[in-house]
């Protein structure tokens, strides 16, 4: 676990980097990011009593792998060195148990949380993982995968708007999904591996 979170935080650094080149200067409002996923978290499990709605729980699970990017980047501070950072993260995720499987329950928490303390609780954000269905290897994977996409986007025009997001009438997160299942995450060429295959679906 404690490579795989160093492995994650080296990843977050670069893309943060590649958005601001002195990103953690910045004292972006990492916190805000965190409470609005949780709300279009929400939205794909479903909250209004008074129709008919249908879970999403794959959805869900992508908004909680986005959560995880905003969160990582609000630990980070001018003097953070990762190896200590993945350390204290690792401990968080040990003692980490599901007070509820509720989702709804486990995202409220989450959001009321950021919005108090405008920071990131990793204890709460574990047991949304656990809540939604999902592993530390598979936030893992998926995090790597959606990684490499962010990139990918940024590669192919996404911020002077020029990406394509829809590809064959689906979103890119979709076709992502798909790709992660027939790949392996313990190989080394894992994250070149999906960029390839984005590379090769992308119709830009």
């Amino acid at each position: 676990m404690r490579q795989a979170l160093e492995t994650m935080l080296s990843m977050q650094h670069a893309m943060n980097t590649r958005v601001h080149e002195n990103w953690i200067d910045q004292k972006f409002e990492w916190y805000r990011a965190v409470w609005i996923e949780c709300g279009e978290l929400m939205d794909h499990i479903g909250y209004k009593w008074w129709k008919k709605q249908t879970t999403d729980l794959q959805q869900a699970q992508l908004e909680v792998i986005d959560i995880w990017h905003f969160g990582m980047s609000a630990l980070f501070t001018p003097a953070t060195e990762p190896a200590e950072l993945a350390a204290r993260i690792e401990l968080d995720f040990y003692h980490a148990e599901p007070e509820t499987n509720d989702m709804r329950a486990a995202t409220e928490a989450l959001a009321a949380d950021s919005l108090h303390t405008r920071g990131f609780s990793v204890p709460l954000f574990a047991q949304l993982m656990l809540a939604s269905g999902l592993s530390f290897d598979e936030l893992y994977r998926r995090y790597i995968g959606k990684n490499v996409l962010n990139f990918f986007r940024q590669d192919h025009g996404y911020k002077d708007g020029s990406y394509q997001k829809i590809w064959d009438g689906r979103e890119d997160n979709e076709h992502l999904t798909e790709l992660l299942e027939g790949l392996d995450s313990d190989a080394e060429s894992f994250p070149d591996d999906v960029y390839s295959g984005l590379k090769t679906r992308y119709p830009g």
